[in-house]
């Protein structure tokens, strides 16, 4: 089943290496020798995000992200696990997921 991990942190937090983890280059090294990651990324800040919406017929475009909150998405992995307990064992060996948070959330099918 695919699954996305959606890699959310908080911009304003300092991050300092915390030990006994993996970096994110061991991460992606496990992940290919498994074939379970598909596909990921690291997004622009949200900073530098725009949001659309559709509203009676009118296009609003809006600077920034839709919500004010203290962690964003900064980055996505899609991946192809057994089942949702594959899937959070996967996302639980992220790197951030040691100072940030990873939502993991599968793919709809009909």
């Amino acid at each position: 089943m695919k699954y996305m991990l959606m890699v959310c942190t908080d911009p304003s937090d300092v991050v300092e290496a915390s030990p006994g983890g993996l970096t994110i280059d061991e991460w992606l090294a496990e992940m290919a020798a498994r074939k379970v990651r598909l596909d990921g990324d690291r997004l622009r800040p949200s900073t530098e995000a725009t949001t659309v919406r559709v509203r009676g017929g009118d296009v609003l475009v809006t600077d920034g992200p839709y919500v004010e909150t203290k962690e964003q998405m900064a980055g996505y992995d899609i991946i192809d696990a057994a089942d949702l307990d594959e899937a959070i064992e996967i996302a639980s060996k992220h790197p951030v997921a040691r100072f940030g948070m990873i939502e993991v959330r599968p793919f709809w099918v009909e």
